[in-house]
């Protein structure tokens, strides 16, 4: 059974440093993380919620763009 890589708690800024892929799995969802100044400080949680998106959905979209 595999762990999650991406979790509500990541910060934004780290998934897309560590995981560039991430960044399509956003612009996908109509999340312009990788240029938004607020992606340096919130969580992958709190854009979803910002946004209006689903957080279960976003993050198996990322776990799997991820390689999880």
């Amino acid at each position: 059974m595999s762990t999650s890589l991406i979790t509500g708690e990541t910060p934004i800024r780290d998934l897309l440093t560590k995981y560039p892929a991430a960044a399509e799995v956003f612009a996908a969802k109509g999340m312009a993380c990788l240029g938004c100044a607020a992606s340096m400080f919130e969580t992958v949680e709190q854009g979803a919620a910002a946004h209006g998106i689903d957080l279960e959905d976003l993050l198996k979209a990322m776990n799997e763009a991820v390689g999880d």
